[in-house]
């Protein structure tokens, strides 16, 4: 049964109208809400030429917006252009010595593992964990610490399989131990109700155009250390605190902000930060808790579906361990074609089928897509 039920809600995205769309794991369709955000922004440029000092103002209050959204300090939040900078940022801030190892699972996001595989050639060893069951904890990694380790990377949500690792848990034990816990949120900011301060870890990572909604180009980094801690990659104007009103680098010794605003390097994609703050006010209106037991009873929903038709899934089932991504064991070429005939949004990944709900979805679309699957399951057995 759905949770979210106000027809104003779906009505802020045509798309899910135009289409069955089951891949806000991909990205989310565009809410009139968020576009009406984006062009605030285009109408000043259009018309005034740009007043820099009301935008970069509007920065600072989605800053502040965004943080409060996952539960943290303004200043310690950075924005970035995606996940992927966030997480070299992070990869490339942590103090290693040759020698030293750094901990992620086996199926991690390319874009999280080649932020630690590149420092291979400088004497750094990167230790590929296998998974001991449908999703990580503490007891997971355990076994491949020493003193050595000086960092721990794992995505909240996995990419490919839905899986929700227990990050807290891995963070507790990180810290006993002086380990930094990185974290890919790419896949749960916006969709679970992530509170980055109760996780404890050393640095999160993700872009907004997932479960945060804002079109691509746009992403954050939150840290709740200063740079003696967690350096910066780079540094440029934006992240430096004594520059000079004449813009003139001069010979004194240079003072990074002592927040998160030195990871930040130049312009800010200002167009998908008024977007962001639409976004987050649509999403605190109906509240991210909500929006979880949304996703989350529809998983219910599939997963009746898919036990009547006998088609198993590759993440786990537990609510507790799963989130709103759900990839079913459906090999061959003859599903993403039915879905494509049938106007179905989704995206093979490499165990199957993945099927990813946002808050737009509704319990019809969830009758609709067994359907399809119930019919595609009829057409193979004619063959």
């Amino acid at each position: 049964m759905s949770v979210i039920t106000d027809v104003g809600v779906r009505a802020q995205f045509p798309a899910a109208e135009n289409l069955l769309y089951l891949d806000a794991a991909h990205q989310t369709p565009l809410a009139t809400s968020v576009r009406a955000g984006l062009d605030a922004f285009y109408d000043q440029a259009l018309r005034t030429a740009g007043p820099k000092r009301d935008w970069l103002t509007r920065v600072e209050e989605v800053r502040g917006q965004l943080a409060r959204f996952i539960g943290v300090n303004a200043d310690e939040v950075a924005f970035t252009k995606n996940t992927s900078e966030g997480l070299n940022v992070a990869a490339h801030g942590v103090r290693w010595e040759r020698g030293d190892n750094v901990l992620l699972l086996e199926g991690e996001h390319p874009n999280n593992a080649y932020a630690w595989l590149s420092q291979r050639p400088q004497g750094l060893e990167v230790r590929l964990v296998p998974e001991d069951k449908k999703w990580a904890d503490a007891d997971t990694f355990a076994p491949y610490v020493d003193e050595r380790t000086r960092a721990i990377a794992v995505s909240h949500v996995m990419f490919h399989s839905g899986q929700r690792n227990d990050v807290a848990a891995v963070t507790a034990f990180a810290q006993r131990r002086g380990i930094e816990v990185i974290v890919d949120a790419m896949q749960s900011v916006g969709v679970l109700n992530v509170d980055a301060r109760a996780l404890g870890v050393s640095a999160l990572a993700s872009g907004c155009h997932k479960g945060l909604l804002v079109p691509q180009g746009l992403g954050f980094l939150y840290s709740p250390h200063d740079a003696e801690r967690l350096p910066p990659t780079y540094v440029a104007l934006a992240g430096v605190a004594n520059s000079r009103s004449s813009l003139v680098a001069g010979p004194e010794p240079v003072h990074l902000y002592p927040g998160a605003r030195r990871f930040e390097i130049g312009n800010f994609n200002l167009p998908a930060i008024h977007g962001l703050g639409a976004s987050l006010a649509l999403i605190e209106s109906i509240g991210i808790d909500r929006i979880e037991r949304h996703v989350l009873c529809l998983g219910d929903q599939l997963i009746d579906g898919l036990n009547a038709l006998d088609i198993p899934l590759v993440g786990p089932i537990e609510r507790g361990h799963r989130s709103h991504i759900y990839v079913l064991d459906l090999p061959g070429p003859f599903w993403p074609e039915l879905f494509a005939a049938e106007n179905v949004r989704l995206s093979p990944v490499r165990d199957g089928i993945r099927v990813s709900f946002g808050l737009y979805n509704t319990s019809d679309d969830v009758d609709r897509f067994v359907d399809i699957l119930r019919r595609g399951r009829k057409r193979q057995g004619t063959h």
